[in-house]
């Protein structure tokens, strides 16, 4: 694993890991957030930005193996750290990345001052469940979401 380079997340980065997130990330079981370029773009113009790289192969012409984008401040806790992103290409999966990458987001988080982590895991999601637990992340509140269809239209409208 040591071919797998941790690094600050860069401009450089942006297209691949804007890519990656379209390909991973299915937002439609988590309505209330959304995968783009301005939520990569609240982490990284952060005042106190916790966004790495995973390369593989020469910093030059690396392939992004994952990423994950963290920033100070959650909800009303300035105080709190906030690991919003992360995902590890399918390629490279089994091998720690995640791991690193959760390790390393959380580590910038509390030298930035943070008293403790957050992060969300979707309910089905046993795998970041997992990952989450097996690195420090214990469940705390717990909330569903209620969604309510809009009626159908009216014929005519």
């Amino acid at each position: 694993m040591a071919d797998i380079a941790l690094v600050p997340l860069r401009m450089e980065h942006v297209a691949a890991v804007l890519d990656l997130g379209y390909r991973v990330y299915d937002t439609s079981v988590k309505p209330y957030t959304s995968w783009s370029l301005s939520a990569m773009a609240h982490h990284l113009d952060s005042t106190e930005p916790a966004c790495w790289a995973a390369l593989d192969g020469d910093v030059d012409a690396a392939r992004l193996a994952g990423f994950v984008l963290g920033s100070m401040g959650f909800d009303q806790r300035t105080d709190w750290g906030n690991l919003e992103w992360i995902a590890t290409d399918p390629d490279y999966r089994g091998r720690g990345i995640a791991g690193r990458l959760v390790e390393a987001c959380c580590e910038s988080l509390v030298k930035a001052g943070a008293t403790a982590v957050v992060t969300d895991v979707e309910s089905r999601n046993a795998a970041s469940a997992t990952l989450m637990k097996r690195h420090g992340f214990r469940e705390g509140v717990t909330v569903t979401l209620f969604v309510r269809d809009a009626p159908p239209a009216a014929d005519g409208a």
